[in-house]
């Protein structure tokens, strides 16, 4: 297992398209939620208990082998608002290109020969970190930062904040990431036993609700 593969997948300079989503962050700093270093800790608190750890039971379940197949079909069912689920195909099909180039390999092939539309983007990450040879937790790890650094780094965009501050709230949530990817694991290591309801399936019902709101703005930063 080489570590630098880990480091590749979850750099944000990975071509994988996250640069341009903010995470919901763009409709909480519009509607005044998040607009100091306080908020942005607290908004990414939530998305890490919710929507991140959700994704991270998916990509840990993938990097482990299961269907990645049912595993988009049990994302899909995760994701109850439309437009985020276009969100997530569409960061599945941009990480699909960039993992099938990298890590070439027969798995990848088989989902994206399936979801030509687009795999969701926390399946594509678990069955791409297999292929690069990293562990379940190594992809709970990357979904889970992944799920809180692109929107630290789009508030940082959006409100002129300091870097080193963002920076810093991120270091302060490293031990709830680290808890919540060894439970994502846990719960990947009983889906072929007893099925993908064992996977974490957190709800966030004001990102559903902005995320729509967003996908209707005619003028905007970030993609979502």
């Amino acid at each position: 297992m080489s570590r630098t593969a880990l480091l590749v997948l979850a750099d944000g300079r990975f071509p994988a398209g996250g640069h341009a989503h903010s995470g919901g962050m763009e409709a909480a700093v519009a509607s005044g939620a998040v607009h100091d270093t306080a908020s942005l800790e607290a908004f990414c608190r939530g998305r890490l208990h919710t929507a991140a750890l959700t994704a991270a039971g998916l990509a840990a379940a993938a990097a482990t082998g299961c269907d990645a197949l049912a595993l988009d079909d049990a994302a899909d069912t995760r994701t109850p608002a439309p437009a985020l689920r276009r969100v997530a195909r569409r960061l599945g099909r941009q990480m699909m290109r960039a993992a099938r180039a990298t890590w070439p390999c027969p798995d990848l092939d088989h989902l994206a020969h399936h979801r030509p539309q687009g795999a969701h983007q926390p399946v594509v990450l678990g069955v791409a970190a297999r292929a690069a040879g990293l562990t379940p937790l190594d992809a709970a790890t990357a979904a889970l930062y992944e799920g809180i650094g692109g929107p630290a780094t789009a508030a940082v965009r959006l409100l002129s904040l300091d870097p080193l501050d963002a920076t810093a709230v991120l270091a302060r949530l490293a031990d709830d990431c680290d808890t919540l990817a060894a439970a994502a694991v846990a719960a990947a290591a009983r889906v072929t036993a007893e099925g993908v309801t064992v996977l974490a399936a957190a709800s966030a019902p004001l990102l559903d609700i902005t995320g729509e709101q967003h996908a209707a703005w005619t003028v905007r930063l970030f993609a979502s």
